[in-house]
């Protein structure tokens, strides 16, 4: 029988909490715990939780994995992945080496499109591909050699919360399918070309020109709910905005189709 591979687990959000219960029940137990600082994690406690195997010298919250201390000790667990799962943090150079075989991360979009941050909002945005990716860190902002990604189709109806959450179940489909050929070693690199796709950054999305409406210009109707689709998040902050008399006033959208709403007659 293969020998469980040995893992340190960094994660947050329900995606991460998924993903770290497949782990497990396939008898792969992380040696260490990454987790978000409290200040910006949502499952933090879950996974802790989870792993409450681990001393904890082994659970390493925030930034405390670039620390020397931190380092340290993920130099000393003689791993043979980091696993990545929604990890708020960027891998530095000294921490992407440390894994015999590399640094692993799920990232919510079709790579190489939508690199960096909120994926379905770019995607509805830029009209481009969308879907879920697991691939290889590097040091570049999600440009490492792709394992496997799996396409999910944008429907008229979508707002960028409703196709984030489509996508973080295609994520965990693609998990569990690449998975076994990771424990196997079977598993293909595909690399990146680093001309094509795109990037955004996480200040992007609160641009004045891709937020604001100007109710004195004229424009496609169909523009305008591009917009509003895109920036329908979980956040309000995040939302288009009109202003009036100095007041700014924010629009979310839900769309229904006509065959899903009872008839009323």
């Amino acid at each position: 029988m293969t020998k469980p591979l040995r893992i340190v687990y960094a994660g947050d959000r329900d995606i991460s909490v998924w993903v770290l219960q497949y782990l497990l029940e396939r008898g792969v137990r992380p040696s260490a715990l990454l987790v978000s600082h409290p200040k910006r994690a949502s499952h933090a406690e879950t996974l802790r939780a989870l792993c409450d195997y681990l001393p904890s010298d082994r659970i390493l919250i925030g930034t405390a994995f670039r620390k020397d201390e931190g380092l340290q000790l993920l130099r000393a667990l003689d791993i043979d992945y980091i696993v990545s799962i929604h990890f708020p943090y960027i891998f530095p150079k000294e921490v992407l080496q440390i894994p015999r075989t590399g640094v692993l991360n799920l990232h919510p979009a079709y790579l190489p499109y939508n690199r960096g941050w909120h994926t379905p909002s770019w995607a509805i945005l830029e009209d481009t591909l969308a879907g879920a990716t697991l691939h290889f860190m590097d040091e570049g902002i999600d440009t490492g050699d792709i394992i496997h990604q799996l396409r999910v189709e944008i429907q008229p109806d979508d707002t960028a919360d409703s196709l984030y959450k489509k996508i973080k179940h295609m994520e965990f489909d693609v998990f569990r399918e690449a998975w076994p050929w990771i424990e196997s070693g079977s598993f293909q690199r595909h690399s990146q070309d680093p001309l094509a796709g795109t990037t955004h950054r996480r200040q992007d999305l609160y641009r004045p020109e891709v937020q604001s409406l100007d109710l004195k210009v004229e424009a496609r109707v169909g523009d305008v709910i591009k917009k509003l689709r895109a920036l329908t998040t979980n956040k309000m902050d995040e939302a288009a905005y009109f202003e009036v008399n100095g007041q700014r006033y924010r629009i979310q959208v839900r769309i229904v189709r006509d065959d899903s709403v009872d008839a009323q007659t």
